[in-house]
């Protein structure tokens, strides 16, 4: 399909509360998900919401085997997700290093539950729901933020462990390969 232009923090769409999808398995929502993948895929991504290429609509996708920007990151299984429901399934959080394409060259240490449950729906309307941990519920945790108009710089606690990759993390590729 095509890698689509990505918001950048700023945008104001981004700080939107986007609306569920009504309509499962149409052409037009198999053509945001090819697009969401080629986005991911083009930028090193390892999920991507559909309002940082400016779509209105609770659509994330995540997964991975591997990634440059998260080079010690477990994987996560390539999920489609829609319209999702998060529960913590305990009050335990974890400090975790993230970045986002919206917010190119910024890392930031960003508090998430360790444990979670998502249930939503795949992109053919079948539900799906899982218990996860570890850097799979960071992960989903942060796309599902972009659903709801917050980008991790807002979840940040102590402002003095926000920077730029290339300051923190020598090495780090953390920009979109061209």
């Amino acid at each position: 399909m095509a890698v689509r232009p990505v918001l950048k923090m700023g945008a104001p769409s981004l700080l939107q509360r986007s609306e569920p999808v009504v309509a499962f398995d149409t052409p037009e929502l198999h053509a945001l998900i090819a697009d969401l993948f080629d986005t991911m895929r083009a930028t090193n991504g390892v999920g991507i919401a559909a309002p940082q290429i400016g779509v209105n609509l609770q659509v994330v996708i995540f997964g991975f085997d591997a990634n440059p920007r998260y080079p010690d990151a477990e994987p996560v299984p390539q999920t489609v997700l829609l319209n999702p429901e998060i529960t913590p399934l305990s009050n335990d959080e974890e400090l975790g290093w993230e970045g986002c394409l919206s917010v190119p060259g910024l890392r930031g240490e960003v508090p998430r539950y360790t444990r979670i449950r998502y249930r939503g729906f795949d992109q053919y309307g079948e539900p799906i729901a899982r218990e996860v941990s570890g850097f799979h519920a960071r992960v989903v945790q942060h796309e599902c933020d972009h659903l709801w108009g917050v980008l991790y710089p807002q979840r940040i606690r102590d402002m003095t462990r926000f920077g730029f990759t290339d300051v923190l993390f020598p090495g780090v590729n953390d920009t979109p390969e061209e």
